[in-house]
């Protein structure tokens, strides 16, 4: 991202998006377990403003949804959140980056970031449950991660890429390059 007021303004609409968007599962935390609403902000803020910007609004965003509106709970499900999203955000951005801009790469880099971040919410799972007594199996990490997910996995599968393609073409329209 050229522009820093630019990448500014872009992390604040995708932190409002993910703040925003869960409501469309009409906070029933089963749906949205299933849809996966605040994942999809925070993927397009990493490929679009970079993998600093994706880590910090990633991290940030289910803490602030559930300061502000009790949803997710902050613990567990809001703090591995955190550490999930940071990694998708993150991820997104880094391996956008280094990879060519073509299509078959941002299919990769996006699945790249779904497989690290899903890791990485497992693993803070399986400390935090652990803290609270109560432990975290590998069932409950297959329901969490994929099975139930799957929903919200198939949807950032088909509308990522195509949200990411269009912002690279109306960037590179604006950029004088057709």
């Amino acid at each position: 991202m050229k522009n820093s007021t630019q990448n500014i303004v872009l992390s604040g609409f995708f932190l409002a998006l993910g703040l925003v968007l869960p409501f469309i599962t009409g906070q029933i935390p089963s749906l949205g377990n299933r849809l996966l609403p605040m994942h999809i902000p925070i993927i397009l803020c990493g490929f679009i403003c970079g993998c600093r910007s994706g880590l910090i609004v990633g991290f940030i965003t289910p803490i602030f949804r559930s300061m502000i509106f009790g949803m997710p709970p902050m613990y567990p499900i809001a703090a591995a959140m955190a550490f999930e999203l940071a990694v998708y955000g993150f991820t997104a951005g880094l391996f956008y980056r280094i990879f060519p801009h073509k299509r078959i790469y941002t299919y990769l880099t996006l699945f790249a970031s779904m497989l690290c971040g899903r890791i990485v919410w497992g693993i803070v799972s399986f400390f935090i449950y652990g803290i609270s007594g109560t432990g975290f199996t590998w069932k409950m990490f297959m329901a969490g991660a994929l099975i139930n997910a799957f929903p919200g996995i198939l949807i950032q599968i088909l509308f990522v890429p195509l949200l990411v393609f269009a912002f690279d073409r109306v960037n590179s329209q604006k950029d004088g390059i057709v």
